[in-house]
């Protein structure tokens, strides 16, 4: 299994793979019309507050009165936005401090990797909580805060790869034959450590989905746009648990459950790609 076919055969051939192609591709098609598909303004209150399913509201209404399956559609986007674009603050951060400290070693290596550690040490969540309790709640505060604080895990991937690669023959001759560091970094080292990059990326998209949805329900997203972390955020604070409303809270929740699993599928299945071994265990 190798190239354009392996990638395919992989994922189209494969329930895992077909189950995250199908589940992205819905959620990201949502993402991007979910504001045209929704039959309410998501944002608009009425007297029917807390309403089972109904035919005019098929997943029951809020505690204002709002529709929840506008509410769901229109809260696509956010967790679709701050997974990817986080994800790729991380895997930028990550790819940067990794490729530096793995190729020139000594005094650069030892800071990186300091710093490395010392995010690594941290628990992830409480330091967002902190961080975004302090900033002003936002989309990009949000995706700041989120993607700067879990790139250390690709750091650390990426450095260990490095440390191999630069020993390899291939980067020996060309240091041979003169070439310099951002030439062998960018042609040599940088193609042979994107497929991890990218299978490691994968993975950060579902963290920073979940990652969204607890700084949401914790009161510390975004307040001018509906995501699903605030839809249970506000579900739980109206009390709609204890007045039996599962349809407020088990919507959003069974959405994020099913999107951090289908991404995380194929963040495996990239990994299997990546290292055959893994793929034999399977």
């Amino acid at each position: 299994m190798s190239g354009e076919r392996g990638v395919r055969e992989l994922l189209l051939g494969t329930w895992r793979g077909r189950f995250g192609i199908a589940v992205l591709a819905l959620t990201v098609f949502v993402a991007a019309f979910g504001g045209l598909l929704a039959p309410y303004d998501p944002y608009a209150s009425s007297t029917d507050v807390l309403e089972p399913p109904s035919w005019s509201h098929i997943l029951g209404t809020t505690e204002n009165g709002s529709d929840v399956f506008s509410q769901l559609l229109v809260g696509t986007r956010v967790s679709v936005v701050v997974g990817f674009a986080a994800a790729l603050i991380s895997a930028v951060v990550g790819s940067i401090v990794g490729l530096a400290g793995g190729y020139f070693g000594g005094w650069t290596d030892r800071i990186l990797d300091a710093f490395e550690n010392w995010f690594l040490v941290i628990p992830t969540l409480p330091l967002m909580i902190v961080l975004a309790r302090v900033l002003s709640p936002s989309l990009t505060v949000l995706i700041a805060v989120i993607g700067l604080t879990s790139w250390a895990g690709t750091g650390r991937i990426v450095r260990a790869q490095v440390l191999t690669l630069r020993e390899r023959p291939f980067v020996e001759r060309a240091r041979a034959l003169g070439a310099g560091d951002t030439y062998i970094i960018r042609t040599h080292i940088l193609p042979n450590t994107l497929p991890l990059i990218f299978a490691n990326t994968v993975l950060i998209v579902a963290v920073a989905i979940l990652s969204e949805a607890a700084l949401a329900f914790l009161g510390l997203g975004d307040p001018t746009r509906i995501s699903w972390g605030t839809m249970l955020e506000n579900a739980f604070s109206s009390g709609a648990p204890s007045a039996g409303a599962w349809w407020y809270v088990v919507p959003p929740g069974l959405c994020i459950t099913i999107l951090v699993l289908a991404v995380s599928l194929l963040g495996f299945l990239f990994e299997e790609y990546i290292n055959p071994r893994l793929r034999e265990a399977t």
